[in-house]
């Protein structure tokens, strides 16, 4: 069946369609002008790289100061202990000792008791406010070290008698026992009153003392049971130049 024109007249259905809707979709799109051949698309570079990006560097918080940014340890702190670490230091001394000697060179009274006459001649390094390895030496009179000089403070000494060092089981093997060695030789420097100072130690460690600056003495009159010691002494004047020897 065909439709009718207003007029009367029959038109074919495909014509109307044309005129009036324009024809199919695909018939109403614009054709390409004559002569002028469709544009082939344009091949664009890339402009990323085709090597991998590099990570980034991490960023500290901004909370975190210059100075701080130095340090390899940023929570790292280094002060003089007081009674209120004696029980902190008595673990970590009870755990490094007792297992190798079966002794102490201090136990928690005698702790309390240095730390209590004479904080100022003992250091700790402590990580996140927790103590991780620390010295505890006290002052002596005598040219040399004897039985009593392990449990007494004399006020007029010149000699920094050091106790004990010791560094908490997990933090051993870190080069944190030398570190913190020349920090207390430095930091006893700078006491004028202290000129010298002694230590003893089995002859296996005497290698160790010896790289700051420490000279055997010959073998100590003070002795633990069946063990004996070296008592080796270490000149503090213009000790700080010493570091490049230390290995620290």
């Amino acid at each position: 069946m065909e439709p009718q024109s207003m007029k009367g007249e029959k038109r074919p259905f495909g014509e109307l369609w044309l005129k009036v809707l324009g024809g199919p979709p695909w018939l109403r799109r614009p054709l390409p002008k004559v002569g002028c051949p469709r544009e082939a698309p344009v091949a664009r570079m890339s402009t990323q790289s085709t090597h991998p990006p590099k990570p980034e560097a991490p960023r500290l918080p901004p909370a975190i100061s210059s100075c701080q940014r130095r340090h390899t340890l940023p929570a790292s702190e280094f002060r003089c202990l007081t009674p209120e670490d004696a029980v902190s230091a008595f673990e970590i001394e009870r755990e490094a000792f007792i297992s190798v000697l079966g002794v102490c060179p201090l136990y928690l009274d005698e702790i309390r008791h240095f730390l209590t006459l004479c904080p100022e001649l003992s250091l700790g390094w402590f990580e996140e406010g927790c103590l991780v390895a620390f010295i505890i030496g006290s002052l002596w009179d005598k040219d040399r070290l004897m039985q009593e000089s392990l449990t007494m403070h004399r006020p007029g000494g010149h000699i920094a008698h050091l106790h004990v060092l010791a560094v908490h089981c997990a933090f051993r093997q870190q080069g944190r026992g030398p570190i913190l060695l020349w920090r207390y030789l430095h930091h006893l420097g700078s006491q004028p009153a202290v000129h010298r100072a002694a230590l003893m130690c089995e002859d296996a460690l005497v290698p160790f003392y010896e790289r700051f600056g420490f000279h055997a003495m010959g073998p100590c009159a003070i002795t633990v049971g069946s063990l004996s010691f070296t008592e080796l002494h270490c000149s503090l004047q213009g000790h700080p130049f010493r570091r490049r020897n230390s290995g620290c």
